[in-house]
C-alpha cells in the first residue's frame, strides 16, 4: 500500500531527515567488504538484514526523539540490472533483493508508526554507470528503458516515491522521470557536482534543473543535491525560480573531489559541527530546504549535528511575558479567593434567617 505517494509530506514545512553514508559506514567503520558499492547484498543473509535493520532504527530513533519526519531510502542504489549482473545476481535473484529491500523499509516504518510521525518509503535509484567517473552518457530514451525495470517493480511495492541519487547528466535524469511518470510513481531527482558546481558531465545545476523540467512538463516532486560538500555547491544559488525546485541535500563530509575519494583507502569524515553550520546556512538561503542528511564520509554523528543547527527549538517567552502571565495568574487567584469568600458569607447569611 502507497500510503504518501498522492502528497508527499516532505513538501509541506516540517523537517525531514534522512539516512547518511550506508556504504561508507560498512566499509570503513564496519570492515564489510562491499562490492561496487552495493549494500543490496546485506540483504542475501539474515546477519546483514539485521544489520541494516539496527543502522535504519538508530536514525529512525533521533529523527522521531526530536520531532522529525523520516525518509527510508531502501538500500537499492546499486540493485539495477548491469550492476547486478556485474555482482552474479539473476535478474529474479535481483528483483527478490529490491522486494527485501521494500519489505524491511515497510517493516521499519510499522515498528514506528505510534510516533504518529511521517515516515516515507522511497524506492532508491542510482546511476547506470560510475558516478564518480562517467566515461559514457546514453539517451534518455536508453536510460528510460534500462531503469524501467527497477521502477516498474517498485510501482508494485509499497513505496511512496521513488528517488534517483548520484546522477551525472541530464539525459539520464529525463529517462527516469518519465518511467516512473508512466510507472504512476513520484519521482525525485538528485544530482551530483563536482568541486566546481557542476555536473561530472560539465552541466550547471541551473540549466539541468531546468532542461529536466522542459523535458518532462516539471514533473519531480523536487530536486535534491548529494555526494558534495557545501563549499562546492553553496555560491552557485542565484535566487532565481529554479533554486526553488531544490528541498533537499545530502552532503559528503569531505571537501575532497570525486576523483580524490575514489583514490583514497583512508576515510575522510571531516567535521560533523562545521558540516551542521553549513546546513544551517543553506537553509537560511533556501528555507524551502525540508529533506536534511548525508553521504559519504558521514554517519550518525553529522545527522545528530545537521539536525542540532537546523532543527528549531522552542524559545524561552521573553521576560515580559512571563511578568504578565505571574500578574494574571496572582489577579486570577485574589478574584477566586474574594469569590470564595462571598460565598460563605451568603452561606452563613441564608441559615441564619
Amino acid at each position: 500500500m502507497h500510503v504518501f505517494s498522492h502528497t508527499l509530506p516532505q513538501l509541506g514545512s516540517r523537517l525531514f531527515l534522512t539516512d547518511v553514508g550506508l556504504e561508507t559506514m560498512l566499509i570503513f567503520h564496519d570492515g564489510i567488504e562491499l562490492p561496487a558499492f552495493a549494500a543490496f547484498t546485506l540483504l542475501d543473509t539474515q546477519d546483514g538484514t539485521e544489520r541494516l535493520r539496527r543502522y535504519y532504527r538508530r536514525c529512525l530513533d533521533h529523527a522521531t526523539s526530536i520531532g522529525c519526519g523520516f525518509i527510508l531510502e531502501a538500500p537499492t542504489w546499486r540493485a539495477s540490472a548491469d550492476w547486478g549482473e556485474r555482482l552474479g545476481y539473476t535478474a529474479a535473484g535481483l528483483a527478490d533483493r529490491n522486494a527485501r529491500a521494500i519489505r524491511l523499509m515497510c517493516e521499519l516504518r510499522a515498528e514506528y508508526s505510534s510516533t504518529r510521525l511521517p515516515i516515507v518509503v522511497s524506492g532508491n535509484l542510482g546511476p547506470r554507470h560510475d558516478a564518480y567517473a562517467p566515461v559514457q552518457i546514453d539517451a534518455a530514451a536508453d536510460y528510460e528503458a534500462y531503469h524501467r525495470t527497477q521502477i516498474e517493480s517498485f510501482a508494485h511495492m509499497a513505496v511512496d516515491f521513488v528517488s534517483a541519487f548520484t546522477l551525472t547528466n541530464v539525459p539520464e535524469a529525463i529517462g527516469i522521470v518519465r518511467a516512473a511518470t508512466k510507472a504512476g510513481l513520484p519521482v525525485v531527482v538528485s544530482f551530483t557536482v563536482e568541486t566546481d558546481g557542476r555536473l561530472p558531465s560539465g552541466v550547471g545545476l541551473r540549466d539541468a534543473i531546468e532542461a529536466v523540467d522542459a523535458a518532462t512538463n516539471g514533473a519531480p516532486a523536487y530536486y535534491m543535491l548529494n555526494c558534495a560538500h557545501p563549499d562546492h555547491f553553496d555560491r552557485i544559488f542565484d535566487g532565481g525560480a529554479w533554486c526553488q525546485r531544490l528541498r533537499g541535500i545530502r552532503a559528503n563530509a569531505s571537501r575532497r573531489s570525486h576523483a580524490e575519494l575514489d583514490a583514497s583507502t583512508t576515510l575522510d569524515d571531516g567535521d560533523p559541527a562545521a558540516l551542521g553550520a553549513a546546513f544551517a546556512a543553506m537553509r537560511r538561503k533556501l528555507p524551502q530546504l525540508t529533506v536534511l542528511g548525508g553521504c559519504c564520509g558521514t554517519d550518525h554523528r553529522h545527522v545528530e549535528a545537521i539536525a542540532a543547527a537546523c532543527v528549531s527549538q522552542p524559545a524561552s517567552p521573553p521576560r515580559e511575558a512571563q511578568t504578565a502571565t505571574m500578574v494574571v495568574m496572582s489577579t486570577t487567584l485574589v478574584l477566586f479567593g474574594y469569590l470564595m469568600v462571598c460565598l460563605t458569607r451568603a452561606f452563613e447569611y441564608s441559615s441564619i434567617v
